[in-house]
């Protein structure tokens, strides 16, 4: 629940100004460039390979998706699919701490690497003619990754900073932490990605090569290929540098259902800061496939529902709790998962103005959805959101960075290669008559859990911390 607020529009939006997009109404006649289909295959080890041409530049994108995160840890151990995210840069049986990033930015590439509660992800952005290099790199530091303890005592500090930095200097970041420790009881996601500090201190080299050696198998990965490349000429690539690791089995996974909250859950949360805060979190459903199903068709609503609230300049929330003299907020977000291994929310949020309290925005944010409730959205709303995300559809394709992205994200919560193109479709047939169900259902106190930052006085004399040396992302 990060800045997660906007994340279904920003999927579409990533390369494109919103200074761009076509007026309200307007239609999008303009055809998408003419792109090649993705391809899917299956490695005798198990090991996933997607590829998707893209031959405007001479340029592509690898990367490796290993589908673990946050939500497969334990407690005591919170934090340690990230930390081992850093390890994979500590080298291997023939490369030293260090020497793949070096390595990468010899051949003109850049890396990087994230760490998600549902994924951890690995991606080199290279010249085309440079694409088995990194391919061998990944496979090897994939199959081989191993450093002293020394290394990861040393790595492990960095993360700690990371975390002061990011989370413990940061109070809407705590107060997110902490809220989503009151929203979940029994999902994992009730965890942060960066882990409780204590258990970061608490942190053993062996516990992160225990969750290397578990979790990091074939079966377990897909490589996404992207850019100006041939689909068969990379699948034998990969065959070669990958194909010779060893099958294990994928561990198994145990259902952790979330149970059914009756009646609403509040944090008060108090940090310095200079301004109060407020976020409400509602237990919705998610999609799950794009089977014309009801628990299917509200997510697609509450999609809509989020972009009419807030996914554009002047939409619902901003014009209504904003502006003019008497506003209550100085700034307000709305937003919807959609889609994840674990529970999704929709959530609401925003800063109070000068002189109002964050019970007075809470109070405004709900009035917004339930006049949607009773009124229904126009049709003029849901033209205007359609005609953005069509837009973001066409200009997307810009990013072979992001398309890659797409198609492994697509493959982590076990969708299909042209999950864009039918999210579209189904968006496409949402009415305002589902905008207005979802609204009415699914934003009572049963479903909602609400935390309010108290802000204490900030220290003037305090000086910002500096970000963690080493620190990725």
């Amino acid at each position: 629940m990060k800045r997660h607020l906007r994340t279904f529009l920003l999927l579409f939006f990533s390369s494109l100004s919103l200074s761009l997009l076509p007026p309200a109404g307007a239609q999008i006649t303009a055809p998408a460039p003419a792109q090649e289909k993705p391809q899917q295959f299956t490695l005798p080890n198990g090991l996933t390979l997607i590829v998707k041409p893209d031959r405007r530049a001479p340029t592509a994108v690898h990367m490796l998706y290993v589908r673990v995160g946050a939500m497969d840890e334990v407690d005591g151990t919170t934090g340690v699919a990230h930390v081992l995210e850093h390890m994979l840069f500590k080298g291997t049986k023939t490369t030293k701490p260090g020497e793949f990033s070096r390595l990468v930015a010899a051949l003109g590439g850049r890396e990087n690497a994230f760490t998600t509660r549902d994924v951890t992800g690995y991606f080199q952005q290279i010249p085309a003619n440079k694409l088995e290099d990194v391919i061998r790199l990944e496979a090897d530091r994939f199959a081989n990754n191993q450093w002293p303890d020394d290394e990861f005592k040393r790595e492990l500090e960095v993360v700690k900073e990371e975390r002061r930095s990011r989370t413990e200097d940061n109070p809407r970041s705590l107060l997110f932490e902490q809220l989503s420790a009151v929203v979940y009881q029994a999902s994992p996601y009730r965890r942060p990605v960066v882990g409780w500090m204590n258990d970061l201190e608490a942190m053993t080299p062996q516990d992160a090569r225990e969750f290397y050696r578990r979790w990091y198998v074939p079966g377990n990965a897909a490589v996404v290929v992207a850019g100006d490349v041939d689909p068969a000429q990379v699948r034998r690539l990969v065959e070669k540098h990958y194909g010779s690791i060893p099958a294990r089995a994928v561990p198994p996974r145990k259902p952790r259902e979330e149970p059914q909250q009756n009646g609403v859950r509040r944090l008060e949360f108090k940090a310095p800061a200079d301004q109060s805060y407020v976020a409400l979190a509602f237990k919705v459903p998610q999609l799950r496939t794009f089977d014309k199903t009801p628990e299917n068709d509200d997510a697609l609503a509450l999609t809509v529902l989020s972009a009419v609230l807030d996914g554009y300049d002047g939409a619902r929330l901003d014009r209504a709790l904003t502006r003019g003299p008497d506003r209550v907020a100085d700034s307000v977000d709305a937003g919807y998962g959609l889609w994840g291994r674990g529970p999704q929310l929709f959530t609401l949020s925003g800063v109070p103005a000068a002189g109002k309290t964050p019970e007075q925005v809470e109070a405004a944010l709900r009035e917004q959805v339930a006049r949607v409730a009773r009124e229904g959205v126009t049709e003029a709303e849901l033209q205007r959101v359609k005609t953005r995300w069509i837009a973001g559809e066409i200009y997307k394709l810009d990013s072979v960075m992001g398309q890659a992205r797409e198609l492994g994200s697509a493959w982590v919560m076990g969708m299909p290669l042209d999950s864009d193109t039918r999210l579209m479709a189904r968006l496409r047939e949402v009415t305002a008559d589902q905008v207005k169900s979802v609204a009415a259902r699914y934003f009572g106190d049963d479903q909602l859990s609400v935390g309010i930052l108290r802000p204490l006085p900030v220290d003037p004399n305090r000086k910002p911390r500096q970000p963690a040396a080493g620190a990725r992302h």
